[in-house]
């Protein structure tokens, strides 16, 4: 009778199959991870391994690498990475070729992805004070990881000598996936945040490799809410394509130097002098990113608007997602046809050149973009560029600038938080102002169509500020701590509805509140409450106006 190693539930084959490198799980379906993927070791499972077929071996190690195919990192990880490795490397050559499962092939443990030592994880303690954490979704693939995560992450220290930076990966999936086969560790977020809490770090800058203020993002900022009580200053940068704006034809800075920078290097690689000498040679650069079903895949079409403005008629955008619809593979084929061009070079609009990139752009099989193109028979040849975003010097240097923006924000209110109360109070007439209003949090924060202003509204010798901010999200406002907003009788402020206009000339209706101010370039408390509902402590200042 067969000893099994490895004992998996029915609930196993139906978690696997809903799990992928981009998703995410909640708190029921971690638990049923953990039953799920429970390791049985006795002395006769030892003694029965011996006996297994080829396939019952390659069957175990498929087992175990759907066991630590999760999002979600348990008190068993490190036991299962280990065991899954051990058990890889026991089989053989035939017998590794039939490892399959869920998720499991020999790709997992025998495709060649580079040298995983040249990596550094940046997890190491000794912190100090302040701290960039460089939160990515994170790859597998060793050589991208080098080039592009890390050079983004080598470029913001280099900035940034006085500042320890470190790394956290959002994918539990591609961090086990690292830890079994190069037994290399990378931190998940909570585990970078902990690190800093333990090494008594005060102020912490958070940079996202992320492109966009999407799902990602907002699952950042969600576990950054709860560790904001643990530092003195916790700021967001911005992702790499900044602001999202509110539909398709919102461009920005951000967009514009990214889309230059990636269309450069794409024609740089393809050997032509410029975008110009590519059309003239029929040939259509398309760049493929991931997609999202989130508000924020506009991003997507922002970026073909800014691809048009910039008079790039042989650049397309599309995504793995297919979301925005325009973006599917078949309607990227379907416009590069019509525009007429008969050589196609396919690139990743990725900070890496991972999963994606290797296997859904470049892969050999038929749903791959590449095989898609080619089945088309449209084009006379169709190549792929494997590059990340992460290795292009302009995109590091932007990266670079947005760390610098969230550090003056941090000097702002480091400096604002310093301030002494004068010996006299400020006394302002009745009458209204407009003044500067300043918080500890970059995700609280005046609507920046606003420049960090508010009304200061003087009467009677009380003052009140209305604010703006920056979305609908926060939905009450209190006048004191967290704890007090949540006795009875705690009168909260309620939002009004503004409306916002950018300089593009879109609006939007966002959140504002009347703060009772009870004095001037001074900090005070004022807590708040979001849609997740769950109180937060602030600080905050209201600057005197100026004269």
């Amino acid at each position: 009778m067969r000893k099994k190693l490895l004992t998996t539930v029915l609930a196993a084959a139906v978690l696997a199959s809903s799990l992928s490198a981009c998703g995410k799980t909640d708190d029921a379906t971690t638990e049923q991870a953990t039953e799920a993927t429970e390791v049985v070791t006795t002395e006769e499972a030892s003694e029965g391994n011996a006996e297994l077929s080829d396939e019952e071996r390659a069957q175990e190690v498929a087992d175990l690498i759907d066991a630590i195919y999760v999002q979600e990192r348990t008190d068993e990880t490190d036991e299962l990475c280990a065991k899954a490795k051990a058990a890889w490397d026991a089989l053989t050559d035939a017998q590794k070729d039939m490892v399959e499962g869920e998720n499991a092939d020999p790709d997992y443990f025998g495709r060649d992805t580079g040298d995983a030592s040249k990596d550094d994880p940046l997890n190491d303690d000794g912190i100090g004070e302040n701290e960039i954490l460089v939160v990515s979704f994170g790859t597998s693939f060793n050589d991208s990881r080098v080039e592009d995560i890390s050079g983004i992450e080598k470029a913001i220290a280099d900035a940034n000598p006085d500042w320890s930076v470190r790394r956290a990966f959002t994918a539990q999936i591609i961090i086990n996936h690292v830890q079994a086969r190069d037994e290399e560790k990378i931190d998940n977020v909570e585990q970078a945040l902990d690190r800093a809490v333990d090494n008594g770090v005060k102020n912490l800058v958070v940079q996202p490799t992320h492109l966009m203020h999407g799902a990602e993002y907002d699952e950042l900022t969600e576990t950054l809410d709860k560790y904001a009580d643990k530092f003195d200053s916790v700021t967001v940068a911005e992702p790499l394509l900044g602001e999202v704006g509110s539909d398709a034809s919102v461009i920005n800075e951000d967009k514009k130097a990214v889309a230059e920078a990636v269309v450069a290097a794409a024609v740089e690689s393809a050997g032509f002098d410029s975008l110009e000498a590519a059309a003239d040679d029929e040939t259509a650069f398309v760049f493929m990113g991931h997609g999202t079903a989130h508000t924020a895949k506009v991003s997507y079409s922002q970026m073909a608007t800014q691809m048009e403005e910039l008079g790039y008629e042989n650049v397309f955008i599309g995504t793995v997602e297919g979301e925005p619809e325009e973006t599917a593979c078949e309607n990227v084929i379907e416009d590069v046809k019509a525009a007429g061009y008969k050589k196609v070079i396919l690139r990743p609009l990725m900070v890496v050149a991972g999963d994606h990139a290797n296997n859904d752009m470049a892969g050999d099989d038929e749903d791959s973009w590449k095989s898609m193109f080619e089945a088309a028979d449209a084009f006379d040849s169709v190549d792929c560029q494997i590059e990340g975003l992460g290795r292009i010097e302009a995109v590091k240097d932007l990266y670079v600038a947005h760390t610098a923006a969230a550090l003056e924000n941090v000097k702002a209110s480091s400096t604002d938080a310093s301030v002494e109360a004068p010996e006299e109070a400020t006394v302002l007439e009745d009458g209204e102002y407009q003044v500067k209003f300043t918080t500890d949090s970059s995700m609280f924060k005046i609507n920046e169509s606003l420049d960090d202003m508010g009304t200061l509204t003087v009467k009677d010798g009380k003052m009140t500020i209305h604010i703006t901010l920056v979305s609908e999200n926060i939905v009450n406002l209190f006048p004191g701590l967290a704890e007090d907003a949540q006795k009875d009788g705690a009168t909260l402020l309620d939002p009004t509805k503004d409306e916002v206009k950018y300089d593009d000339g879109t609006t939007e209706t966002v959140n504002g509140f009347d703060v009772p101010v009870p004095y001037l370039d001074k900090e005070f408390d004022l807590a708040l409450i979001g849609t997740k509902g769950k109180w937060y402590d602030h600080k905050v200042i209201v600057k005197s106006p100026e004269e």
